[in-house]
């Protein structure tokens, strides 16, 4: 297992954190001594890559199996998380995780001795995501303002902001504000003070906007006076309320989670928004135009595939196969293929991709 950077030659047209020329990755190798427990591992470690989307980045994504046109070369097979950015209708390859089969222990004579004292060659995996993550989480939540950071990812999670008045007791303030975080770190919130004197609080809101903090708290003299501290900006909704300052903390940390479940939850619908089932190549071409997620009966062949991408190449790229989900829809007897008329064998999300 390895974390470190990587350097692509073959390589045109760079989009930040999505496609660069340089990005750093984290990539696992195993040798297996059966194919069965390679086979296990690959989906193992793709539920592990679907919780660091799902669970922590709040990105919804589909877990499913790539086409042979689209697999790791040389591999056996390759299974993938896809995620979907609404704004731009192109599908991400979020992470991979690869059987690799024998191709390769047999090209590099990769053998162990089993207990019988026979030489068997390896069954090998791999797998790897990369900083790509980053920039799927910003296209997925960011909006005019900047980022919008998920609490379990967000470096600062609350951000604490005097908002003084003339002839306010501005010691006062700042001292309410130093002992919020304070409290807040001491629960293990991640909370910082902004006490900056020569930025205005409102110079601040956007500052800390920009940055993609999930809630700010601001404390004003009515907030002194009344020993309660103002929730003015959930990042994700902009909800405002007063809050007294003895149940603070424990507020604070139901707000959190509740501001991550609802960023997964908005983005999931906003993807499923986008899913269009079609079954002829005019609903696709339709979709396709429309920028749509795109679910389609299938006959899985690699010449059918490299035809749809021929048909459909143009100045935005061509689409292509994204992945078959392993949670298949029913496909009812006699289903056709949308591309090819033939028999389908599966559902297969398609489009175009980053």
């Amino acid at each position: 297992n390895q974390w470190c950077n990587v350097v692509r030659w073959e390589f045109s047209n760079p989009t930040p954190f999505i496609r660069s020329r340089e990005f750093l990755w984290q990539e696992g190798h195993t040798a297996f001594a059966t194919k069965e427990e390679a086979d296990a591992e690959v989906l193992q470690v793709l539920e592990l890559y679907r919780r660091i989307y799902e669970d922590y980045l709040a990105v919804p994504i589909v877990k499913g199996m790539k086409s042979e046109n689209e697999k790791f070369a040389g591999g056996l097979y390759t299974t993938s998380i896809e995620a979907f950015i609404p704004n731009t209708g192109r599908g991400v390859q979020g992470a991979t995780s690869h059987c690799l089969g024998q191709n390769f222990a047999k090209m590099f004579e990769i053998n162990y001795e089993n207990e019988k004292g026979e030489t068997a060659m390896v069954w090998q995996n791999s797998w790897a995501y990369t900083t790509r993550t980053i920039g799927v989480m910003i296209m997925t939540h960011g909006d005019d303002k900047g980022l919008i950071l998920p609490p379990k990812i967000a470096p600062v999670q609350v951000v604490v902001i005097p908002v003084p008045y003339k002839d306010a007791n501005t010691q006062g303030i700042f001292d309410a504000c130093i002992a919020t975080v304070s409290a807040l770190s001491e629960a293990g919130i991640r909370a910082e003070e902004d006490l900056r004197d020569n930025y205005s609080p409102g110079w601040k809101y956007s500052n800390w906007e920009m940055k993609g903090v999930p809630l700010r708290i601001e404390i004003g003299p009515r907030d002194l006076e009344n020993d309660q501290v103002s929730q003015n900006c959930g990042r994700d909704n902009g909800v405002k309320e007063d809050i007294p300052r003895g149940g603070l903390v424990e507020h604070v940390k139901e707000l959190l989670v509740k501001i991550q479940e609802n960023m997964f939850e908005v983005a999931k619908q906003k993807r499923e928004a986008c899913v269009e089932v079609v079954k002829t190549w005019d609903e696709f071409s339709n979709a396709l135009k429309e920028k749509k997620l795109i679910l389609a009966p299938w006959c899985d062949e690699k010449e059918v595939e490299i035809d749809v991408k021929q048909r459909t190449k143009g100045e935005t790229g061509a689409a292509k196969t994204l992945c078959s989900p392993f949670d298949q829809p029913e496909l009812p007897e006699g289903t056709l293929c949308f591309a090819s008329g033939k028999p389908a064998k599966k559902w297969t999300y398609w489009g175009r991709s980053y």
